[in-house]
This record gives structure tokens, sequence and C-alpha cells, in this order.
């Protein structure tokens, strides 16, 4: 890790904008796993139902977490582009600002079809979070820097989800719908940002240097830009399929155990919320692993690596039915290979050109977040009413392509000198 010299050189700057991508990145955890943690109470509620077990509430939760996942590709192309167009700083405010706002309207939703309008909105500004957060320290914070900010920023995520599961835990006896009045407290968040976080440098110089001429989404399919939108778009496609699916449906897998069937509400929402801890947890290590292999074997190797460890430890999970028990063992070992997501937020943005940078970044990783809507309900599919086991080991199977195609990304080691000075 940088030494404590390399540490006093940081200016005042570098923090404040390293300060901020970190909360807008735990405030996007916190509000993107509220519902993962409540959908099938909830749902249930929405649909007059009398049971979690109801395959109607498998069906609309998982529609309405492609929704949401559809919402967070979408935002992550139009604030990516707001991002080169407005700055950076100011995007980050609108996004914060937009999925507070949603989410705590989420509260007051008395249809299904109400929840899932709701998520999708909130979605929009979570989705544009991350390529504006990650362009901002790309652009603020030294090369090598890159392996380990990432694997801070990618805490932040970390920590939100945990707060999304103390929220939980202490609302255990409140009806499911209140913990979305949570997700309104990172709008206090957006004075700060406005009043401390000035653009980038290397942002207003390009814009100077434009004449005003930005370059379009289409530049990111022309030239040498092509083969590198492409091959990125395929990685977090696949990837971030089999990740999402199995974050949504490991916790109804929990839900549903025929051991765990009779539990009370409360005691139902304290297992939920202690493996989602034991998830995340292990997932934090698993971050600074990633970026300490990295440093050994560059982004695109690590990114495989990582990618077939999470493929193994899927397998060895759901390969065969296992108790609850077994699978608290299980989901830390999981947990650790989440940590091929931090290399992603350093490794993307400096691919792309500055005044596409959170454009290439936000649309390429984002967009495969409607591949992985698409694949939330379609490996939802597979599961008998209340089992979800199948589902999460058909979407683990996407990380062998993950893998494979992460080699044919570009080896940041030969691009470093280019990203640097961009």
């Amino acid at each position: 890790m940088p030494t404590k010299a390399r540490r006093e050189q940081i200016t005042a700057h570098q923090w404040k904008s390293g300060l901020a991508a970190w909360l807008g990145w735990t405030f996007d955890g916190l509000d993107m796993h509220l519902y993962t943690l409540v959908a099938a109470p909830f749902v249930a509620e929405l649909i007059r139902s009398s049971s979690t077990t109801d395959p109607m509430v498998g069906r609309y939760g998982s529609i309405i977490q492609g929704a949401f996942l559809l919402g967070w590709a979408l935002g992550g192309g139009f604030f990516g582009r707001l991002g080169d167009t407005l700055g950076r700083s100011r995007a980050l405010s609108l996004t914060v600002l937009t999925y507070a706002l949603f989410t705590g309207l989420s509260f007051f939703a008395q249809r299904w079809e109400h929840l899932m309008v709701f998520r999708f909105l909130s979605a929009l500004g979570i989705g544009g979070e991350w390529a504006v957060g990650a362009s901002l320290l790309a652009e603020t914070w030294p090369v090598r820097w890159r392996p380990w900010i990432a694997a801070v920023l990618q805490t932040g995520v970390n920590v939100g989800i945990l707060l999304a599961c103390l929220a939980n835990l202490l609302l255990a006896d409140s009806p499911p719908r209140w913990i979305f009045l949570v997700g309104v407290l990172p709008a206090v968040l957006v004075f700060w940002i406005r009043r401390a976080v000035p653009e980038t440098e290397t942002w207003k110089a390009a814009k100077a240097a434009s004449a005003q001429h930005d370059p379009g989404v289409r530049e990111l399919f022309r030239g040498e830009a092509r083969r590198i939108t492409w091959a990125v778009l395929a990685v977090c496609a696949v990837s971030l399929t089999a990740h999402w699916a199995f974050m949504f449906w490991h916790q109804q897998q929990l839900r549903n155990l025929p051991e765990v069937l009779g539990w009370s509400a409360q005691a139902k929402n304290r297992l939920a919320s202690q493996a989602m801890y034991l998830v995340i947890l292990s997932s934090i290590v698993g971050n600074f692993a990633a970026a300490a292999f990295s440093r050994v074997w560059g982004y695109r190797r690590t990114i495989a690596v990582m990618s077939l460890g999470y493929l193994a430890a899927v397998t060895c999970a759901y390969g065969v039915p296992r108790d609850y028990a077994v699978l608290l063992v299980w989901l830390p070992i999981i947990g650790f290979f989440q940590g091929l997501f931090a290399l992603y937020t350093m490794y993307l943005p400096p691919l792309f050109p500055v005044l596409l940078r959170t454009t290439g970044a936000g649309f390429c990783y984002n967009i495969g977040r409607i591949f992985a809507a698409v694949g939330t309900v379609f490996f939802g599919l597979f599961s008998k009413v209340g089992d979800y086991r199948t589902a999460l080991l058909y979407a683990g199977l996407l990380f062998l392509p993950a893998a494979g195609l992460a080699l044919l990304l570009p080896d940041i080691a030969r691009d470093q000198g280019r990203s640097s000075a961009a």
C-alpha cells in the first residue's frame, strides 16, 4: 500500500473528492439493498397474500427487482452523460438527491406497481452515482493509488449494505415499509458536496479544449473506443447478471428453507440480516485482496480469477440442498469473491477519453444491469415454489464466460501512461 510519505502528498481537494465519492457509494449501498431485505414480506403485503411462499410473491418481487436494475442501467447512461456535460460534482449531487427522494417515497406504495415505479426511479440515481463517483476519483487521485482507492471506495457500498441490515434489525418489529424512510438520509449529503467539492481540473481543461463541442454517445462505437466498449459491455453484462441473481435470490432462499419457514417474521428478518452481514463483511476483505492481486496479475487477470472463485463458491453452496446453518458457512466465501467488483471502479473510467469518461463507464457498466434485470426474472423461473436454489446455481454459471471475456479487456499496465495523462 502507499507509504506514509505518499499519503502526506494527497491534497485537501483529493481527500474531499474521495470522501464525497465514498459517502455517495455508502448511501448507494444503503438504498439499493433496503428492498432485498424486506422484499418477500412487503410484496406479500402489497398483493394481500398471507404467505411469502405464494408464487405471486416471487413473481412480482422479481419483476420489481428487474425494474430496479433496468433503472440502474438507464440511470448510469443518463447521469453519466450529465457528468461529462455538467461536471462531476454537479452530477454527483443530482444522483444522490434522486435516489434518496424516491427510496423514501417507497414508504407510500399501496400496490406492487407503485413500489416498482419508485424502485425504478430511485435506481436512476444509484446507477448514475457509480460512474460519476468513479470518474471523480480517477481524475483526482494518482494512478499508483487506484487499486487501493478502488478497494476503499467499494467498502462504501459494503458499509451501506451493513447499515441497511442494521436498519432492518432495528425495525424488525415494524411493518416492512418503514425501512424505506431510512433511505431519505442521503439527501443531506447533497448540501455538503455542492459547497465543498469542486469540479476536477481534468474535466475543466478538457471542457475548455473542446470549445463546447462535446463528443456524443456514438463515439463509444467508433474507432479505438469501439472494441473497448463492446468488451466492457460483455464482461459487465454476464458478471452483473450472476451477481445480482445471487444478491436477490439468496435472501429469498434463506427465508423459505423448510426449517425456517415456520419462524416468525422477526426471526426471518434477523436471519436475513445475519446472512447479509456475513456476505458484506467478507466482501470488504475481498476488496483489498483483489487490490493486492491486481498489483501482481493486473486488472483483467484478477477479474478472471475472482470470477472463477465466485463460480466455485456458488456451486459448492447451492449444488446440493443445504440447511441454513451450512449456508451461513458458505456465504462469507461467496462474499470474498465479490471483491472483483471493486476493481471495476478504477479500471473502467480511464479506458475512455475524458469527455466520454462518465458516459462510457456509466453506459458500459450499467447497461449490463439490463441483462441483470432480465436475468433476475429469468432465473427465478427455474425455481420451484419457495425454493430458489436452482435459480442461484444456474445464474452462478455465468461467471465462467465472465472470466473468459475478462481476458479480452485491455491490459491496464500498458495503458497507465495514457490514463495518467488523461
